[in-house]
């Protein structure tokens, strides 16, 4: 195979990319255009499924790539996919996903820019120019355009017709400037994880043309009302509206300095953030993944562990973004072996119903069940914050 390289990635001749393109279409992949689609001498094949459609101006890089059966790659127009796992039946509209997973049935809008710990959980969606980093939408979760969210994790809702939506115009403040550098140690959880999963909490609605200055949070079931910005925490069953503040003083970034409540507040929910994304990814680890290997679906488990690694990155920058602003203000850091900690084991049989789809069987889990996985993953969420705090 003929290669070649530039500003250090690495390429394959026209000739090389024709043969790939040939094997996929052989295995059942739709190529629509073979002279507008790039395949990475990098991407492995097998990864691809048939049944996908790669319409003209994809292109796919990375060792990590994937897509899923029937997936569609570039609806709307060109995409480029990076280090992206896309489950089955999922589609992206146009634009530029690296280092993101995107489970089955999920759904990209056109001109997308999503960057590392990007993570969309079935049927989410969102529309035209929406630009995802660190982020999580949970199950159904939707998003309208010209948004951009970094360091949220968001849930809520409990089904694809009573979900979570985002008003256009959005944006997650996630940086701070005081100090010598700023800080982004603040993530922000918009419903939560422990019940979130269970898909039987209220929606929560979040007013367009707005923003929210992190780490925030916000409650089951609240809405808040469109043209503010958000800087309070939001209760549940609540509507929030917030007036704007005029202030016109000095103002020093670095000779400023802060209460022990004020780093506290942070320290705290930082911590909460971490413990949700470490109910998440055990979540994946003993329930999501296990039920698909007990349906013996392999290609579902690869999409899977493709969230749990969003996942850990996703926990691996908050405890490096928190260190960095511990170091600076002469803070204790949080120890990163944290992050190695596993959860206990599930403490009771459980009945995958592994014919159901996944959000199928989560609303058929009996009264008695949901309570024991509720209890379980609670006190995976409590086990997890004791560990911080000895840290």
């Amino acid at each position: 195979m003929q290669r070649g390289s530039s500003m250090g990635r690495e390429y394959v001749m026209r000739e090389d990319i024709e043969e790939r393109i040939r094997v996929l279409e052989d295995k059942g992949v739709v190529i629509v255009d073979p002279g507008q689609t790039y395949i990475g001498p990098e991407v492995n094949l097998d990864r691809i499924y048939e049944g996908s459609v790669l319409f003209p101006g994809c292109r796919l890089t990375g060792k990590r790539t994937l897509v899923g059966t029937s997936a569609q790659i570039g609806t709307e127009g060109p995409a480029a996919i990076h280090d992206t796992v896309v489950g089955a039946g999922a589609e992206i509209g146009s634009g530029f996903l690296t280092d993101t997973t995107l489970l089955p049935m999920a759904k990209v809008g056109a001109n997308a820019h999503f960057r590392g710990g990007t993570l969309l959980e079935e049927y989410a969606t969102t529309a035209h120019c929406v630009g995802l980093k660190q982020s999580i939408l949970m199950y159904s979760v939707t998003l309208g355009s010209l948004i951009n969210l970094c360091d949220v994790l968001i849930s809520g809702g409990s089904s694809r017709k009573e979900h979570t939506e985002v008003g256009s115009g959005f944006i997650h403040f996630n940086f701070t400037p005081w100090g010598k550098n700023g800080d982004k140690a603040t993530p922000s959880l918009v419903g939560n994880v422990t019940e979130g999963v269970f898909l039987d909490q209220k929606r929560i609605f979040l007013g367009g043309l707005s923003g929210m200055v992190g780490p925030a949070s916000i409650g089951f079931g609240a809405m808040t009302v469109a043209g503010q910005v958000i800087r309070r925490p939001v209760g549940d069953c609540t509507m929030h509206g917030e007036t704007g503040r005029n202030i016109d003083s000095a103002c020093s970034f670095s000779g400023i300095a802060f209460s022990d409540k004020r780093f506290r507040k942070i320290y705290d929910r930082n911590v909460e953030f971490l413990a949700q994304l470490h109910a998440l990814r055990e979540w994946y680890l003993k329930v999501r993944m296990e039920r698909s290997r007990q349906g013996g679906d392999d290609e579902l488990s690869l999409v899977l562990a493709g969230a749990v690694e969003t996942i850990g990155s996703c926990m691996k920058e908050r405890v490096s973004r928190f260190n960095a602003l511990a170091a600076e203000w002469s803070l204790e850091p949080v120890d990163p072996a944290v992050l190695e900690k596993q959860a206990a084991s599930l403490p009771t049989s459980v009945d995958w119903k592994e014919e159901l789809a996944y959000d199928e069987w989560i609303r058929t889990l009996g009264k008695e069940e949901r309570r024991r996985l509720h209890d379980w993953l609670s006190d995976v969420t409590g086990d997890f914050k004791e560990q911080l705090s000895r840290s």
